[in-house]
């Protein structure tokens, strides 16, 4: 019986820790408010090259959020955009933020001024892609409180950078034939000896 009463105290004591746990712990993007303005540098269907071109952002709170005085760092992101998301289960959008796959490249994370910009150059490692940008307001904990994102009509695409020149694919090309030519060679010399 005392047995069963320290299970009961034990469950209540987890049940309490639960409810009274941060509500800001888990962030949700369509519980969160859209009240950062972002825009970023390239035209709308601009092709970017990885390694070689820039990108500027600029955020700014809207004038009609209220107060931002939660905000205490922003989180600048290039995102899929969703024609890039079809039939690729890994950069999918998920509306709890921490299984989220939309927004794997960070920009910049830095204090919140208010306003402010970045000037980013374009990673080599960024897929070959369409992607947009969203800035997330994190307070203190660094928990995701508000966010913006350039207009939905808005993509620019990245190349990316891959390293194979003309050189190295016709260097491949000689090694790949050579290689075949031997093994030809050999087999016929094998064969040869066997009839012998």
């Amino acid at each position: 019986m005392a047995r069963q009463g320290m299970v009961m105290a034990l469950l209540l004591l987890v049940l309490a820790a639960g409810c009274c746990a941060p509500a800001g712990a888990v962030a949700y993007l369509s519980k969160l408010p859209v009240t950062l303005q972002v825009t970023a540098s390239p035209a709308s269907g601009q092709v970017l090259h990885g390694g070689e071109d820039e990108i500027t952002v600029t955020w700014s709170l809207n004038a009609t959020a209220g107060t931002d005085a939660e905000y205490k760092k922003v989180k600048v992101s290039l995102c899929y955009a969703p024609v890039s998301q079809k039939e690729r289960e890994w950069r999918k959008t998920h509306d709890d933020l921490k299984k989220d796959k939309t927004c794997q490249f960070k920009v910049t994370e830095q204090a919140y001024p208010g306003a402010g910009n970045v000037t980013y150059r374009v990673a080599l490692d960024i897929p070959t892609a369409t992607y947009y940008v969203r800035a997330y307001a994190l307070d203190a904990s660094g928990t995701q409180v508000a966010y913006g994102q350039t207009a939905t009509n808005y993509n620019f695409n990245v190349v990316s950078i891959t390293g194979v020149t003309t050189s190295i694919k016709i260097a491949a090309g000689v090694f790949s034939a050579f290689s075949i030519a031997s093994l030809a060679f050999f087999f016929f010399i094998e064969k040869r000896k066997k009839n012998n």
